[in-house]
């Protein structure tokens, strides 16, 4: 048998020894605690962000269905007034908005009477026979015989246009002449220039 001092080197040098062995098994299960736990964390994350070079990892999937597809719409808005139709106009109201007014054209009148002479025309200023004032721009003429008022068509022979003037005078006096216009109206039928001109007049009212 040894000496005691030997046997308890012993005893404490395997004390130290299952101490040692113990405190290396509890570090090593740590360190392999700690790298799967990582690696987890890792694994976790990459399958979050999905494959390397994705362009769409990280973003929201847009197959995904939203909240309101598939829900019941909202019914049509109603049409406003100005976009409903208007009332088709009935054959009255279209026939009379397509009924052409009626003009007075002077062409239409009867003609009471006609002849042809020679006439002449007037600018001065003087009193008419009728009493007003006589006016060269004014579509008038003198007649003999015809009552005041009266209307009357006058063409030129030598070109076809005619003018209607209404009688507010007496005259012309000189020969072959029945009527004498004003300038106005001579220059309505082109007769100015020669003075005296060969007409055609029709009666179209007396008075």
């Amino acid at each position: 048998m040894g000496s005691p001092v030997r046997r308890l080197l012993r005893a404490r040098l395997r004390t130290v020894l299952i101490i040692s062995g113990a405190a290396v098994a509890v570090l090593a299960a740590g360190a392999f605690a700690l790298v799967n736990g990582d690696g987890s964390a890792r694994s976790a994350r990459a399958a979050q962000a999905g494959p390397p070079g994705d362009p769409l990892a990280g973003r929201p999937n847009a197959d995904a269905p939203r909240a309101s597809r598939g829900g019941t719409r909202a019914p049509e808005p109603s049409p406003t007034t100005s976009q409903k139709k208007k009332r088709p106009k009935s054959d009255t109201e279209a026939a009379h908005l397509a009924k052409p007014k009626k003009k007075t054209d002077t062409k239409d009148r009867k003609v009471l009477s006609s002849g042809s002479c020679e006439a002449s025309y007037y600018w001065q200023g003087q009193m008419t026979a009728s009493g007003e004032a006589f006016d060269p721009s004014e579509l008038t003429a003198a007649h003999k015989t015809l009552p005041m008022g009266s209307k009357v068509r006058v063409t030129n022979k030598n070109n076809g246009r005619s003018v209607v003037v209404r009688i507010n005078d007496r005259g012309p006096y000189a020969g072959g002449r029945c009527l004498d216009l004003s300038r106005a109206a001579m220059k309505k039928v082109g007769g100015t220039g020669a003075g005296v001109i060969p007409v055609r007049y029709e009666v179209l009212s007396r008075g």
